[in-house]
């Protein structure tokens, strides 16, 4: 739920890039700067020099480049904190004084607290954000990785053994919000595999960072790190049990801060809606979510489906639904050779192509976008839906294969965006990201110039669109 869920709408924790911040690309580009390729002798060294003398200079100079890196990274990490600290006391203290937090809940929480500087995708004092090529959550890479048998596996058997284990507690979550029980131990699996994922940063450490460093999304990390406060003041979580992921997102199913105020619920009863340690809590806080977002009692989240070439890849999106009924009389239809069930043929269904042409295609439910609520990702909804299927129907894999899309840079793809947006197609914002208003807008571009519209993104479109 980057949640608000408000980062991706939260976030799964995959461990942040060793490279976060930078730094050790910092440290290349400023050595391949001082010490010539190939090793050749420096220019303050002459070549007339034998080569042990030449060798001598080079390693001192290197000794001297790395000492002087040693001094100066803590010198700027020690700046940093000052201006932490600073803002903290001038900046964060009087909002969250307002809002009602305590001056001794506000110092506990931050007691020892530093940013952490390997976190990605922060902006150091004096930078300025941009793109980041990277990225980081898997959910907008490659989609063949994301459904690899290895990941999907262990959430369709521990959900199918946990259906067992908590049958009577998911018979009730169900009947309160209308959720399936597959659905929300599919999110468990997927969000932290059941508990065995852990999650160890300090809840105000990462928010502070984010918040202080972020280079798009600060003011959305203030209010989230404004509402961990409000957590604790209100007692709902003592400081110490506030751990998360790399992003911020608390406890097994990775709610934001603002999320778990919302949408948290004590379900054991022991007056305490404890995301961390309770099944009960965990799972029905999970279904309140999606319930407290609109989740449709009675209805699938989507069916794989055949699209034919008739029916236009740029017909996709949340915004151009029709009947299922209506895309079944244009040539829709599901992988199985089954008709569309009773209850879903006269309801609203819309064609989504997280691939375009290049992968599977399905007709979704508006169920798939509440799902889509938790994580904005098309691909993270497909993966609980496919786990959820498995968990209740038995383990099976999407019919349709997924191309050799995914390797272009997020750069590449916002430059791409906003030469789109210049020619008057809406393609949802210049995040390199490629979400459906992007794809829809590929596959307008390419039927208006005459080409075979794909709906996704490669090296020869991105060429052609400029």
């Amino acid at each position: 739920m980057i949640a608000s869920h408000e980062l991706r709408r939260r976030t799964s924790i995959p461990n942040p890039s060793p490279q976060g911040g930078g730094g050790p690309h910092r440290l290349c580009s400023n050595f391949r700067k001082l010490v010539p390729k190939g090793g050749a002798a420096s220019p303050s060294l002459p070549r007339g020099l034998g080569v042990g003398v030449r060798r001598t200079g080079l390693r001192l100079l290197l000794q001297t480049f790395l000492l002087s890196l040693a001094l100066a990274a803590p010198a700027s990490a020690a700046k940093i904190d000052g201006q932490f600290r600073a803002w903290l006391q001038t900046d964060l203290w009087p909002q969250a004084a307002a809002k009602g937090i305590s001056r001794k809940t506000f110092n506990q929480a931050f007691d020892g607290v530093t940013p952490n500087l390997n976190l990605p995708d922060l902006v150091m004092p004096g930078e300025k954000p941009s793109t980041p090529k990277v990225q980081h959550q898997a959910e907008f890479g490659s989609p063949a990785p994301y459904f690899a048998e290895k990941t999907l596996a262990p959430v369709a058997s521990g959900g199918r053994a946990r259906a067992g284990q908590y049958a009577t507690a998911l018979a009730a979550i169900e009947k309160r919000t209308g959720v399936p029980g597959s659905i929300v131990l599919a999110i468990w699996g997927r969000e932290t595999g059941y508990g065995a994922a852990t999650i160890r940063y300090d809840a105000f450490q990462v928010l502070g960072t984010r918040a202080f460093l972020s280079g798009t999304k600060r003011d959305m990390y203030r209010s989230e790190l404004l509402a961990a406060l409000e957590i604790v003041q209100k007692g709902l979580e003592p400081k110490g049990a506030m751990k998360s992921s790399w992003a911020g997102a608390l406890g097994q199913p990775q709610f934001m801060p603002t999320s778990f105020l919302k949408h948290a619920v004590d379900f054991d009863g022991d007056g305490r809606a404890d995301i961390w340690k309770s099944a009960p809590d965990i799972m029905g806080s999970i279904a309140n979510y999606l319930a407290d977002y609109g989740w449709v009692k009675g209805r699938d989240w989507g069916f794989e489906v055949t699209v034919p070439e008739s029916v236009s890849c740029s017909l996709e999106g949340p915004d151009r639904g029709k009947k299922i009924s209506d895309w079944a009389k244009l040539g829709i239809a599901r992988v199985n050779g089954k008709p569309f069930p009773a209850n879903e043929a006269g309801a609203e269904g819309f064609l989504m192509m997280p691939a375009g042409r290049h992968g599977p295609a399905f007709i979704v439910t508006p169920n798939f976008y509440v799902l889509k609520e938790y994580n904005t990702s098309d691909l993270y909804a497909l993966f609980i839906g496919l786990s959820a299927d498995r968990i209740a129907y038995g383990d099976h894999r999407f019919t349709g294969a997924w191309g050799a899309v995914g390797g272009l840079y997020r750069s590449d793809i916002a430059a791409m965006q906003r030469t789109l947006h210049k020619k008057g197609y809406d393609v949802g914002g210049a995040d390199g990201l490629p979400g459906f208003k992007t794809r829809r807008s590929i596959g307008e571009w390419q039927e208006k110039n005459g080409m075979a519209a794909t709906c996704f993104p490669d090296e020869k479109l991105m060429k052609a669109v400029r």
